[in-house]
């Protein structure tokens, strides 16, 4: 694992018009490379699979709605929890509660596994053995680091409400500073990570192929329902143009 990542200074791009929390995907802070794999990033199970570049790495940690967080906590038990996660560059932001003992460990300084999983569709063989999913996801290890700066918790809050709803943050509110103290936001630099990625139809054994059984992908793609608006909503508020035209990244 290589060392942290210096801290992420809040850029301002031709995009922000003059304000620095303006936050576009992968357009703050600093860039530099990532290693080869390391042994626990290179993909040994169907090492075809296995894709290495940031650029893939990068749009799936971007379309991932949320991601599972593994670490073992102060007591050595292992946790795995579900959360909220954004990328600004090299760096993944997530946050919790600043009251949540799970967490603590995470604060101290502890390694993490975050994983982000895309299901772009079910495979389905003639065979239960050769049905499968494809898929996109992403393996990063790493060791947090609590976000304390303000313009950072700044970027950090931007880039989660962006990651969610896309033009929500220019939209909601910033948090304010009690609300900051309630939430721990933490940096996980993106140093040592891997993603592996299925696509194509199954592969069915030639003795299979006479079955009289359907074969093929049924495609799976999150798409937005109509929008229910909260009941104590005023009167003559529009749908926000972020829910309006909610997308997830790369898909339209």
């Amino acid at each position: 694992m290589g060392p942290r990542s210096p801290r992420l200074a809040p850029t301002v791009h031709p995009a922000s018009h003059g304000d620095p929390h303006r936050v576009a995907p992968g357009r703050c802070g600093m860039l530099s490379g990532m290693s080869a794999p390391t042994d626990r990033t290179q993909v040994h199970r169907l090492p075809e699979r296995g894709v290495y570049d940031r650029d893939t790495i990068d749009a799936i940690l971007d379309e991932a709605l949320i991601c599972h967080v593994a670490f073992n906590d102060e007591n050595g038990t292992v946790r795995c929890l579900p959360t909220i996660h954004a990328r600004v560059d090299d760096a993944i932001y997530l946050h919790g509660s600043s009251g949540a003992r799970a967490w603590k460990a995470l604060k101290a300084g502890a390694e993490v596994c975050i994983v982000a999983t895309i299901v772009d569709g079910l495979v389905l063989a003639r065979s239960l053995f050769e049905s499968s999913m494809n898929y996109r996801s992403v393996v990063v290890y790493g060791t947090a680091r609590q976000v304390t700066d303000q313009d950072e918790l700044h970027v950090a809050a931007r880039a989660i409400a962006s990651h969610v709803a896309p033009g929500r943050e220019d939209e909601a509110r910033m948090p304010t500073d009690k609300e900051y103290k309630q939430t721990l936001l933490l940096a996980v630099p993106i140093q040592e990570a891997s993603a592996k990625v299925r696509t194509g139809p199954p592969k069915d054994f030639e003795e299979d192929k006479d079955l009289p059984v359907w074969a093929g992908v049924l495609p799976l793609v999150t798409t937005p329902g109509t929008p229910e608006p909260t009941s104590d909503l005023r009167e003559g508020i529009d749908v926000s143009p972020s829910v309006a035209g909610y997308h997830r990244p790369g898909r339209r």
